[in-house]
C-alpha cells in the first residue's frame, strides 16, 4: 500500500496465497489419502475405501475454512496504514 497498491489488491493477495497454499496442501492430503486408503482397504467392512462424495465435501469444506481464516489477517492488513507499517520496521 505505500507503493500504490488499493486495499482490494491486498486483500486479493493475502487471500489468493491463502488459496494456493490450502490448495497445495489438499493435493497432498488426496494423495496421501489415495495411499492410505489402499493399505487399509482390506480392513474395512463394508465401506468403500474411495467415497468421492465425502472426499468432495471435505475438500470443499477445507477451502472454504482456510479462506475463512485468512480473510481476518487480510482484513487487517488491507487497513493497516503503510506510514505506521514503515515506521514500525
Amino acid at each position: 500500500m505505500a507503493v500504490g497498491a488499493s486495499r482490494g489488491s491486498v486483500l486479493g493477495l493475502v487471500l489468493r496465497h491463502a488459496a494456493e497454499l490450502a490448495s497445495a496442501g489438499l493435493a497432498i492430503g488426496l494423495f496421501a489419502t489415495s495411499m492410505a486408503a489402499r493399505l487399509v482397504g482390506s480392513l474395512l467392512y463394508e465401506v468403500r475405501p474411495f467415497d468421492l462424495v465425502t472426499l468432495a465435501t471435505v475438500s470443499t469444506l477445507l477451502i472454504v475454512v482456510a479462506l475463512l481464516a485468512s480473510y481476518l489477517p487480510a482484513r487487517r492488513a488491507a487497513n493497516a496504514d503503510p506510514m505506521k507499517s514503515l515506521r514500525y520496521e
